[in-house]
């Protein structure tokens, strides 16, 4: 009978385990995919701020998703603006009135 015990490779697996734990530790937590365009097209509304607000989203195509907030607020204030001028705007002049003054 001997004393030895037989070597069953469970201190090396577990070093190894522990190494590639370690490993995944290290990576990132987060790690988002490239930036890739939709590919949606834009049509022309004829209106140049608009026009220019939806141009802006183009920018977002090229950013990673945590810069897309950025690029919808700003094109949201552009598009709330357009909206607002229009409110703005005068309407035509009122026509003189034909009636002469009433006493």
């Amino acid at each position: 009978m001997s004393d030895a015990v037989p070597d069953t490779g469970f201190q090396e697996a577990t070093a190894g385990a522990a190494a590639e734990a370690g490993h995944r530790e290290a990576a990132p937590a987060h790690d988002p995919a490239a930036p890739a365009p939709l590919g949606v097209p834009r049509t022309a509304t004829g209106d140049a701020e608009v026009d220019a607000a939806l141009r802006r989203l183009a920018d977002a195509d090229h950013l990673a998703t945590d810069g897309h907030v950025a690029v919808y607020e700003d094109v949201h204030r552009g598009l709330r603006d357009a909206l607002t001028a229009l409110d703005a705007r005068p309407g035509p002049p009122v026509p003189p009135s034909t009636y002469g003054p009433r006493s």
